[in-house]
């Protein structure tokens, strides 16, 4: 059934489909920035897609891609369902370092809260977007923490703790401590240094548990695979 929101598509705005996929049963479009708009709204319109229920809209950064040349930094998804026809489809756009992306939140409301924590997240803007500041992080946040090349070291908070009587509260971690467990350093992955994807399998591959642990935390023989 969702390959009939993909002929759809294809039928009604011809070249401005870039691409198609049905990975493991997941079909998905692809269209330039500048369709991302129009692309959504025909499918919560058209009779045929009745695409009228928002279920998600995320990134994915690829800082890599950007360095290389071979297209904008950013993947931007929306995942979208009809619930009357009961199938789905995946709409991405792929959007430059500081270029802007049209908000959708006026064919799906709840895409504006989605876009916001988008905005939070990898510092995505959306065009007319009616309320578009952080969700999750507190407005003195500095950064972006989902983007692969966000600091490995850098602490947060960076606001002092209020001084509240009577409640104890934990200072800001560490450099060595906090960090996400697949954290990577992307300056040094890009740069052809240290790759490891996660302190377990840094560990068994012979590499530090973290980019901030020294190389005295280096174990001393690689597990051999079974």
């Amino acid at each position: 059934m969702s390959k009939k929101v993909i002929e759809r598509l294809k039928a009604q705005l011809g070249g401005k489909i870039l691409a198609t996929s049905d990975f493991r049963g997941d079909d998905e479009a692809v269209v330039a920035p500048k369709d991302w708009l129009e692309a959504a709204r025909f499918v919560r319109d058209d009779a045929d897609c009745a695409m009228d229920h928002f279920i998600d809209l995320t990134a994915v950064d690829y800082p890599e891609r950007a360095q290389d040349g071979e297209g904008p930094r950013f993947d931007v998804l929306v995942f979208a369902r009809s619930s009357t026809k009961n199938h789905r489809v995946r709409l991405k756009t792929r959007v430059a370092e500081g270029a802007a992306l049209d908000s959708i939140f006026t064919v799906w409301a709840g895409a504006s809260w989605a876009e916001r924590e988008v905005f939070d997240m990898f510092g995505i803007t959306f065009a007319n977007h009616p309320d578009l500041r952080r969700i999750l992080m507190y407005p003195e946040f500095q950064g972006f923490p989902l983007r692969k090349d966000y600091p490995i070291e850098k602490t947060q908070p960076l606001v002092p703790y209020r001084e509240i009587e009577g409640i104890d509260k934990l200072p800001p971690f560490g450099p060595d401590m906090g960090q996400p467990w697949s954290r990577v350093d992307w300056n040094e992955r890009l740069h052809g240094g240290d790759v490891q994807v996660s302190p377990a399998i840094g560990t068994q591959q012979g590499q530090r548990p973290s980019l901030s642990k020294g190389p005295e935390y280096l174990p001393d023989e690689t597990p051999e695979a079974e």
